[in-house]
């Protein structure tokens, strides 16, 4: 596999450090108050339900049979795990979607700062304009993800292959992130869906060290406020930077819609 991942972690790192840009700031706030509302909502959802979601599943999976009930107290941890796991997953897909236009006009803007353009308000009409091709974008990547996060569910409940899961849901959780962040800028430049995850995985571990860094930050409390916004960014330099280059190892035939 190619790439570096060391120099796809320092991506989200350079996000973070541009996010204060005078000439970008502005078109960082509400990507950083849709994560703050909705990353509030989520933990509350979590503290005020947990216990009956955690029960919920239990009397799902186990039957009610009086001498199968030991089992409840080895089942508790695993659905407890599940539970955080589906609040996580739920929370990121659902930010993600409302918070796609806005995402996508902000890396349009840090391009243009970063190739030296002129960056200037468009107001809120630019912004609406982007809505249709975003949330369609979204319910794109939502068809490619929803289908392994299933498989993956189903490994983590088969014995003897599922000690393996922990690592794939790292791996697959990075690449996710990688493929959520990156399509903002690929998709500003037109790139399709289909041709912007071929070149994630001609680069493979440099995406996956960007995907994995986003990933462990969103576990981070405060950091994870800032990390959708310092996200995009990132992807966007990473675009800037290393799209010729990777466009140019494709073979053309995969490039042509």
């Amino acid at each position: 596999m190619k790439g570096n991942p060391l120099r796809g972690s320092g991506y989200l790192l350079r996000g973070l450090q541009m996010l204060p840009d005078p000439e970008i700031r502005p078109f960082v706030l509400v990507p950083l108050l849709t994560n703050i509302v909705l990353f509030i909502a989520a933990i509350w959802m979590l503290f005020s339900n947990f216990g009956d979601w955690v029960q919920l599943l239990i009397s799902t999976f186990l039957p009610d049979w009086e001498w199968l009930q030991f089992l409840e107290y080895l089942l508790w941890p695993l659905m407890a795990l599940l539970v955080i796991v589906f609040v996580y997953y739920g929370f990121s897909i659902f930010a993600n979607i409302i918070a796609a236009p806005f995402n996508g006009f902000l890396s349009e803007k840090v391009e243009k700062r970063l190739r030296g353009d002129v960056v200037t308000d468009e107001g809120w009409q630019a912004v609406l304009a982007l809505i249709p091709r975003a949330i369609g974008r979204e319910l794109s990547k939502l068809a490619y993800y929803l289908p392994r996060l299933l498989i993956l569910l189903l490994i983590s409940f088969i014995p003897v292959i599922n000690f393996i899961s922990p690592l794939l849901w790292l791996l697959f959780g990075a690449w996710m992130m990688a493929i959520q962040y990156c399509d903002y800028p690929m998709d500003n430049n037109k790139v399709s869906f289909k041709n912007m995850k071929l070149m994630l995985k001609s680069d493979r571990l440099t995406s996956i060290g960007f995907g994995g860094l986003i990933q462990v930050g969103m576990m981070i409390p405060l950091v994870n406020l800032i990390i959708m916004p310092a996200a995009v960014v990132g992807a966007t330099i990473y675009w800037v930077e290393a799209h010729a280059t990777i466009e140019k190892d494709l073979d053309q035939k995969y490039l042509e819609e």
